[in-house]
């Protein structure tokens, strides 16, 4: 009986989708697809570019910083003064003394008399601003910083590592997700699939009903329980179908096709108990979690340095050019400095103390959440795997209840074909292998939903 029914529904949905010209899309395309289009998932890369960003700003605070300064000033302001004139002595070489000395003959009151002199006439000068430029270079080397800049860089590679991380959690709930609505519609379009085959046994046996009723084998009471029977088969039908059509627009939604895209699924192959992973990985649940711990060590040092010494080396070059006086250029020439400076803050009302006893606590929150939240991540993966191994058990017995279901019925056809048993308990026996079917379609589907999440929960979902 098994080896008809086969051949049989796939014949009834073969012709179905006849008129039906869809593309036949796999899971892995719709990953593919869906992995692409997720906006989350873009705005996680884009969070990865950002932080990668930050710590190479960071890290550009190990070297020196250089700064370009220029200054151009133009004044029309001028003027002029005068140095008044007089007499300048004039000196002789006195070999006794060995050096020069005034010719001059000093007075009783302590005054001097020139006994020679040269005239030096008044000076008037005048002087121009005009245009005035200046210009250098400084360069500032931090030596030491308290720590802070490599603990600002530590914090910033770890900033990377929670935005790489958060990439592959992103990634794996969309992958989740992407099977959930896949396999929705897998199971929407195989549960057509089971009550068309459903209805082709009616039919049949509508037929064989209504030859028997001819002879006067059969009441017409019996033709209308088989007619009851049809009709709940045409209206499972209709609802199969608009399942599927929804299911369809729903995975359009998510892989980013237009709602009204003519698509259909496949059948992904049931994972076997083999194709599980040999052990745990880190999730990056718990990879973020321990990044954000590490964070919150980082800031009680980053906290403390803000009250620590802070020493660097600092060297400018200074250039200016410009003025006039006397009809000559007043300034054009550079110069350069090199300094050290050591700044020590000072602790007077316990201010530095109270903010590293915050940041510590915050740590120690952050520590107490990575261990809540680590023992909730192992009992959901102990949960995953016992939800995985029921749903083994329930396809495993929706097989044999197929099996068996398909045989009580190929017995009962029999013997109401004998007379030995009622229509009532052959429509039951179909009925029930049309539940065993559908059992088993939700079961192969509950199946493979559990495999994909007991992946995620283990770490090694890719």
């Amino acid at each position: 009986m098994k080896k008809i029914l086969i051949p049989l529904i796939a014949f009834v949905f073969g012709g179905f989708l006849s008129g039906v010209t869809a593309q036949t899309l796999t899971l892995d395309e719709c990953i593919d697809k869906a992995l692409e289009y997720n906006k989350s998932l873009s705005s996680a890369k884009l969070k990865l570019e950002q932080t990668t960003f930050d710590m190479k700003s960071y890290k550009a605070n190990f070297y020196p910083q250089f700064n370009l300064m220029a200054f151009d000033f133009y004044s029309t302001a001028k003027g002029d003064f005068t140095i008044d004139g007089g007499h300048l002595p004039i000196y002789n070489y006195v070999e006794a003394a060995g050096k020069f000395v005034p010719n001059v003959t000093m007075n009783a009151d302590g005054s001097y008399t020139l006994n020679q002199y040269a005239d030096f006439p008044s000076q008037t000068m005048e002087w121009k601003i005009k245009n005035i430029f200046s210009g250098g270079i400084s360069m500032m080397e931090p030596i030491y910083a308290g720590g802070k800049i490599s603990t600002a860089y530590e914090m910033s590679k770890l900033g990377v590592n929670m935005a790489t991380e958060n990439i592959r959690l992103t990634e794996s709930e969309v992958i989740v997700k992407t099977h959930e609505a896949y396999y929705l519609a897998v199971k929407a379009k195989e549960m057509g699939e089971v009550t068309r085959a459903y209805k082709t046994l009616l039919d049949e046996l509508k037929k064989n009903v209504e030859g028997a009723f001819r002879h006067g084998m059969s009441t017409r009471n019996d033709i209308m329980k088989v007619q009851v029977k049809q009709n709940e088969a045409e209206l499972a039908i209709q609802k199969a179908d608009n399942n599927y059509q929804l299911a369809l627009m729903n995975l359009c939604h998510i892989i980013g096709l237009p709602l009204t895209s003519e698509v259909g699924v496949g059948q992904p192959e049931t994972p076997t108990q083999t194709s599980l992973p040999a052990e745990k990985g880190m999730r990056p649940e718990q990879v973020i979690l321990d990044n954000k711990t590490e964070l919150a060590r980082q800031n009680v040092k980053l906290t403390k340095s803000d009250y620590l010494p802070n020493v660097a080396v600092g060297a400018t070059y200074f250039y200016a050019n410009g003025g006039e006086l006397a009809g000559k250029k007043l300034v054009d020439n550079g110069s350069a400095s090199v300094g050290v400076v050591v700044k020590m803050p000072l602790d007077l009302f316990g201010g530095s103390t109270n903010k590293i006893r915050s940041a510590k606590a915050a740590y120690q929150i952050a520590q107490m959440e990575q261990q809540d939240i680590d023992e909730q991540l192992e009992l959901e993966w102990a949960q995953c795997r016992n939800l995985y191994d029921e749903a083994q058990t329930e396809y495993r017995l929706s097989q044999v209840s197929l099996d068996q279901a398909a045989e009580n019925m190929r017995l009962s056809k029999q013997q109401y074909e004998v007379g030995f048993e009622t229509l009532a308990d052959y429509l039951e026996t179909q009925a029930q292998w049309q539940q065993c079917n559908a059992a088993l379609v939700n079961a192969r589907c509950q199946l493979q939903l559990t495999y994909v999440r007991l992946l995620k929960a283990s770490g090694t979902l890719k």
